[in-house]
């Protein structure tokens, strides 16, 4: 699967007679966040155990660099998973310390990271708290550091805002997306759509266990394109709603939208809106993520039905 870094190759798992994954397969690119998403059931929760090795597929395989994920490879990941679980009557530092040392840190080099995660999320001054003392976000972000501490290739984070304030939830934000600056890839599980599009570069959406939608996000918003176009121009309503294969001129806030007829060439429109009026800028219109994403789950729904 080209420069795949993460590969499901038709997994299928299932609990007595109900099967909580069905024949999935995807690949997370070197360098990326790839959103696994989906409704609350859809099986986002078992793919990622299954990765992790906490629960093993009935069949299929799951690669890390090509390789079958064993014990060994698996140290390779870090994992945040929804059920957060922190020694709650540990201190700050000596928590960081000593799970640092659990992925295989020496313990001068796991404390001084420790030091530098503490930092950079905002916390020295609660080092020498227990985490008990600590609020609920902050208790996130120590588990954060913990995930990342050994500096793994893959990072897992399944629901990772839930219950952040918005400072915290920009903080995470910030260091997921230097992860993938720094070419480490990032498996990132959410229903929270918006959270999804800002963050994911490739998404796997999944429903009832199966994989319904896959790809680069911008291939998968294109496939949703409208037939319509917002502008940015000093020309009328009426001088735009004269170009051939322009329907309708609607204002939505403070945009204007060219409705196009069935079946036009957009590309088309869009020279012809060049050739007639000043155009400062020219989009076409798609659905967000969260739009896709209704719109999937209910076309899988019904198909099933």
């Amino acid at each position: 699967m080209g420069d795949a870094h993460l590969e499901i190759r038709n997994v299928h798992k299932a609990y007595g007679r109900v099967a909580a994954v069905q024949d999935l397969s995807f690949a997370a690119p070197r360098g990326s966040v790839f959103g696994l998403l989906g409704p609350n059931g859809a099986g986002k929760t078992t793919t990622i155990r299954m990765v992790m090795r906490i629960a093993l597929p009935d069949a299929g395989e799951i690669r890390l660099d090509g390789q079958v994920i064993d014990d060994d490879l698996r140290e390779r990941i870090g994992y945040l998973p929804e059920e957060r679980g922190l020694y709650r009557r540990m201190k700050v530092l000596d928590h960081l310390v000593f799970l640092g040392e659990i992925r295989g840190l020496e313990r001068g080099e796991s404390r001084r990271r420790a030091g530098l995660w503490l930092e950079k999320l905002g916390l020295s001054d609660r080092a020498g708290r227990r985490v008990e003392e600590l609020s609920k976000g902050m208790q996130q972000k120590v588990q954060f550091a913990s995930t990342v501490i050994h500096e793994p290739e893959l990072v897992i984070l399944d629901e990772p805002f839930s219950g952040l304030d918005p400072i915290a939830t920009r903080q995470l934000k910030d260091e997921i997306s230097g992860m993938r600056e720094r070419g480490g890839t990032v498996l990132f599980s959410t229903h929270v759509m918006p959270q999804a599009e800002e963050l994911c570069d490739h998404i796997c959406l999944m429903n009832r266990g199966r994989a319904i939608l896959t790809g680069p996000l911008d291939e998968v918003r294109a496939r949703f394109a409208r037939s319509a176009l917002t502008v940015d121009t000093p020309a009328s309503d009426a001088e735009l709603a004269a170009v051939p294969g322009v329907t309708a001129v609607r204002r939505v806030e403070d945009r204007r939208v060219l409705d196009l007829g069935e079946g036009v060439d957009v590309a088309g429109v869009v020279r012809a809106l060049a050739a007639r009026v000043p155009l400062l800028a020219v989009q076409p219109v798609v659905d967000s993520l969260e739009d896709i994403f209704l719109k999937s789950v209910e076309g899988d729904h019904a198909a099933l039905a």
